[in-house]
């Protein structure tokens, strides 16, 4: 009996796996992927590992619950191409200044897709302190400044500002476009609602008022007194300014500059950095530091 036993579990086995592999996998994608019932009541649970279905950008968002937007370009191939999306697919758009809303592909032609909303357009406004980045990157190579802007956008920073130095004195403007497209990748993988905003390259001199006018103004510089012993005599504001120099740092009369401006030489550990690397432990530190601080009532 215990023979028998074990070889009719063997067998129960061995047909449960040559039913799932005669499947094609076009087919078991789309029993993962939610599917409407009619193209006027689609489904609502789709698991796309962060709870919600696939989500593209819109600089138009449909007015109200019903209204149809065309989408085209890169995100229309993204979703029929790439994801294989089509009609009755529940789907997401955002406009990257805090509108998102939920709908359904309702057509695909050649040129695009018709999206139509099943709600109304919901807004979120920007939550926690808004850090901005002044970085002298215009001088890094080999993707370099690709990562210190993507990493940026995916921590949460508001804008970044490539800060022409004397040691970064540059950007050219192929590099500025290649920049947006980054943001934009990023802003969808992150599932950020408000897109980093890239700010023309900036010199010096005129950010100086910048940093005269923020209440909190960080400036990362070697042998300075280390961050979390500033922070620990901080209080969060709205908004603050994060500083970080080119390659070869500063020069001493830029730093001079900028702290009689008002900015706060902050160290981040006993080790040289790279501008990148620089870049984004201050940022990392400030966005967890604001992130926990309760607001101040004024």
């Amino acid at each position: 009996m215990g023979s028998e036993s074990y070889q009719m579990r063997t067998l129960a086995v061995r047909d449960s796996l040559s039913l799932l592999l005669s499947h094609p996998w076009r087919n078991l994608r789309r029993r993962l992927i939610t599917r409407a019932s009619s193209t006027s009541s689609p489904s609502v649970t789709v698991d796309w590992s962060r709870g919600g279905p696939p989500r593209f950008h819109s600089p138009v968002l449909p007015p109200s619950k019903g209204s149809v937007v065309r989408v085209q370009g890169e995100e229309f191939w993204h979703a029929t191409k790439v994801l294989r999306l089509t009609e009755s697919d529940r789907v997401e758009l955002f406009n990257g200044t805090g509108g998102i809303v939920t709908g359904f592909i309702h057509k695909v032609d050649r040129t695009g897709l018709d999206f139509m909303a099943s709600e109304d357009v919901k807004n979120v406004a920007p939550q926690g302190t808004q850090w901005h980045v002044f970085a002298a990157f215009g001088t890094l190579k080999g993707g370099r400044a690709d990562w210190l802007v993507e990493k940026c956008t995916e921590l949460g920073a508001s804008s970044v500002t490539p800060l022409l130095t004397e040691r970064s004195p540059s950007i050219t403007e192929n590099r500025v476009d290649r920049l947006h497209r980054v943001i934009l990748a990023a802003v969808k993988q992150c599932q950020r609602l408000h897109e980093m905003t890239l700010n023309p390259p900036m010199k010096l001199l005129s950010f100086l008022p910048l940093v005269s006018q923020s209440e909190l103004s960080f400036l990362a510089a070697a042998e300075a007194t280390p961050l979390i012993d500033i922070l620990s005599c901080s209080r969060r504001e709205a908004s603050g300014v994060m500083i970080v120099g080119p390659e070869g740092d500063f020069t001493e009369e830029e730093v001079k500059l900028m702290i009689k401006s008002g900015a706060t030489p902050v160290g981040l550990g006993p080790h040289r950095l790279r501008a990148e690397t620089a870049t984004i432990t201050l940022l990392s530190a400030l966005m967890l530091w604001s992130n926990t601080q309760k607001p101040e009532l004024h």
